[in-house]
């Protein structure tokens, strides 16, 4: 086990280039169990989710070849197995997002429980509900899923819940299936529409990405093909908070500004602002946050939702952004009922949260942040504590810091290069 040792208080400035989107990443790796020709992805984030990925895709018949430090060719080595390792499949929620693909390939998937952050209740039904659908028969155990399907045929289906692995589950095992399927309600996420122009590649036929209704075309069988992974908007939204409290200017190359315009609104509440610089986004130096109250006066709300609403992603960083902004928010949670727990370790460093609910708390900032001991529950909620740490005052310690490689590639080095102080120590 490793930790952050932080010293807080140091500008942060320079330019930064985020890496692939790991929620792109993750579906598009399982979506390559789909043909059985060579499939090349670029800016592949190396963390340790696309790690386990990639050798769980070992495990199920495919050969992983480093082209480069963020380039793979993953190819067919041997049959593929229906039944993927129990054990790597544990570590990782995404592990879930094999069940369409080879479900589609061999007829059959029995998949253990997923890993994943302990943000709350995290329900496989709108999966399993869209297997169904297709034709798939079920068995649920208290440990593992059992499907099969001799044959998928397309049908219509409208998903209980806007769910992003439910959708990019339902897509894969439409792409191969007999007829035309129509998904109603589907999430519209960057990565799930990165993961349909990534099989559109391979020659399937999907259309409606980017909406909430997708049209898909079954074909018999998919092809080769390339593919880079954009980068990721939550790792420039975690980039435009850290620069907003350490006070440094930052330019982010390839920032996606196409997917800021959410982000940007709940930025500017705080007082934050960026610029747009054709495909890259600045973050001015030395801003003043204050909290921008709504109409009468009233107290502002942060709040999450489906896309191209705020993404819950981003909130645990917003809330610390929040400490540092003159004045009162409310942050509202919709979406997962323990994501905001976290809160707690901030409280230990000073900050003033009031946590209403499992949903709902009140953030009174303004107030300076001081070094502490705490620990990472999970990715996003890691990398927010590790930004309070930079702009905390005094030495922090961050254990469990291996939730955030989950999710960001070598943090430590690439903010160090822009003036931080962090050390990655063995945790005695």
């Amino acid at each position: 086990m490793e930790r952050f040792v932080v010293e807080g208080g140091r500008r942060l400035s320079g330019t930064i280039r985020p890496v692939g989107n790991k929620n792109a990443a993750l579906p598009i790796l399982a979506a390559c169990l789909l043909t059985d020709e060579p499939v090349t992805l670029r800016n592949l984030p190396d963390i340790r989710d696309v790690r386990v990925m990639l050798q769980l895709l070992e495990t199920l018949g495919r050969s992983v070849e480093k082209v480069d430090a963020s380039t793979v060719t993953i190819r067919r080595t041997g049959e593929m197995s229906s039944t993927p390792d129990a054990e790597l499949s544990r570590k990782i929620r995404a592990s879930i997002l094999l069940a369409g693909p080879l479900l589609a390939r061999t007829g059959s998937a029995t998949m253990v429980r997923p890993g994943g952050d302990a943000i709350g209740r995290r329900r496989v039904d709108t999966h399993l509900l869209a297997f169904e659908t297709l034709g798939a028969t079920i068995e649920s155990a208290p440990a593992q899923y059992t499907m099969t399907a001799p044959r998928l045929v397309g049908r219509r289906m409208f998903l209980d819940e806007a769910s992003v692995t439910g959708t990019e589950n339902a897509i894969t095992a439409a792409v191969l299936a007999d007829g035309e399927t129509l998904i109603y309600n589907a999430a519209a996420e960057p990565h799930v529409q990165d993961l349909c122009r990534f099989l559109n590649v391979l020659g399937a036929d999907i259309e409606g990405i980017g909406t909430n209704s997708l049209r898909i075309r079954g074909v018999r069988r998919l092809g080769a093909g390339e593919f880079r992974i954009p980068s990721d908007h939550i790792e420039v939204g975690s980039y435009i908070g850290l620069a907003a409290v350490t006070g440094g200017e930052l330019l982010i190359e390839d920032g996606v500004p196409e997917h800021m315009d959410a982000i940007q609104l709940m930025f500017r509440k705080l007082g934050v602002s960026m610029l747009f610089e054709g495909p890259n986004i600045r973050v001015p130096g030395n801003q003043t946050l204050e909290v921008q109250y709504d109409v009468g006066a009233a107290v502002p709300k942060l709040d999450d939702g489906p896309w191209p609403l705020f993404p819950a992603d981003l909130l645990s960083i917003m809330i610390v952004v929040a400490t540092k902004a003159r004045g009162t928010v409310m942050i509202f949670e919709k979406m997962f009922e323990s994501r905001l727990f976290f809160t707690d370790k901030l409280l230990d460093m000073g900050a003033r949260i009031i946590l209403c609910d499992p949903h709902r708390a009140i953030v009174v900032g303004g107030s300076p942040l001081y070094g502490s001991k705490i620990s990472s529950p999970d990715i996003r909620a890691g990398m927010a504590l590790l930004i309070a740490a930079l702009c905390a005052q005094g030495e922090s310690v961050i254990q469990n810091i291996q939730q955030i490689d989950r999710g960001y590639e070598r943090i430590d080095e690439r903010l160090n290069a822009l003036g931080a102080n962090i050390r990655r120590e063995l945790d005695r």
